[in-house]
């Protein structure tokens, strides 16, 4: 579905609506280029763009089934832009990974949008840019990219905060055992690296000028987009070891609890044998029996297990045992 369709013409956007069939010869007149914004198309539906503006075939592909990880391609004189969204789930821990696809041309830019993505924002917002716009198609690349590593931010920041908490509940003192939560969060973690890390060297390469689509001017600007990229991959990566550390030392805390749950009950079993022990021999039936012949018998015993009982606790509850 074609949600925008506009043409630039020295860095302000040209009233009226673009017909799609008029958008190729529009992109040919001379300091101005079209943007199309598509959103999750078919692939009849996106043939109609494809021969408007000469779209490779393998590009094309790429665009209508998605699934693609974070590159740039070159196809001929076009740019083919793969960029991954991320956002949190508000009720839950897992996150939710769109796509968005970019062909940018010196003529024409094309955005294919899978998955929630605010790039009708990005248009506003570059439309109030004419400083930007003048440069051409790449001043939309641009735009488009820094919003979506603006994105990553919140992301980073709220598993950030969930890591804190797990390492929290993990030397907490009651008995909870977050391990599953931990795999959970590594899972995330490890999408979040995939769909932010393989785009760090894409935009190196645009900041570096590898492509002539790209004005000069821009490179100061995708340099900054770069820069911030490196910020989160970082952290990402930080993440992973803050993981791994957690769920050994969420291993070893669980070590030390099932080691003392072990020594209480040695403990209380030490304990109880001595009355268990006791009632044994009286279940023996002996003739001689210290209460047949002595009244205070009876007495005598339970306080002699008393005693031994009492002294076995005060030992263990010394040696930390209870």
């Amino acid at each position: 579905m074609i949600v925008d369709c506009a043409v630039y013409e020295d860095g302000r956007r040209c009233g009226g609506d673009l017909p799609l069939a008029e958008a190729g010869e529009a992109a040919q007149r001379d300091g101005s280029f079209v943007w199309i914004g598509v959103f999750e198309p078919s692939e009849e539906e996106f043939d109609a763009v494809r021969r408007e503006f000469d779209l490779h075939e393998l590009a094309v592909e790429d665009a209508v089934e998605a699934h693609q990880r974070p590159k740039v391609e070159l196809y001929g004189d076009t740019l083919l832009v793969v960029l991954k969204t991320v956002r949190q789930v508000d009720d839950g821990d897992n996150l939710v990974t769109g796509e968005i696809l970019l062909f940018v041309n010196r003529d024409f830019v094309v955005s294919v949008r899978h998955g929630e993505a605010a790039l009708h924002d990005v248009r506003l917002q570059i439309e109030q840019r004419p400083d930007l716009l003048k440069f051409g198609a790449g001043s939309v690349l641009y735009a488009i990219v820094d919003r979506i590593v603006d994105d990553y931010e919140p992301v980073v920041a709220a598993v950030e905060a969930d890591i804190q908490e797990v390492e929290h509940e993990v030397f907490s003192p009651t008995r909870t055992n977050p391990a599953e939560r931990i795999y959970t969060m590594e899972r995330e973690v490890l999408d979040l690296h995939r769909s932010i890390a393989p785009l760090a060297p894409a935009i190196d390469k645009l900041a570096r000028g590898h492509h002539t689509i790209i004005h000069p001017d821009l490179q100061t600007y995708f340099r900054d987009v770069h820069d911030h990229l490196l910020r989160v991959n970082g952290r990402i990566d930080g993440f992973r070891d803050l993981l791994s550390s957690a769920l050994q030392a969420n291993l070893t805390q669980a070590a030390v609890r099932q080691n003392e749950d072990v020594r209480k009950i040695s403990a209380w079993v030490a304990i109880i044998a001595v009355p268990t022990g006791v009632a044994a021999i009286y279940g023996m039936n002996f003739e001689f029996m210290p209460e047949l012949e002595w009244r205070y018998g009876y007495p005598l015993v339970l306080c002699v297990i008393a005693i031994i009982c009492i002294v076995l606790y005060w030992r263990f509850r010394r040696s930390g045992w209870l």
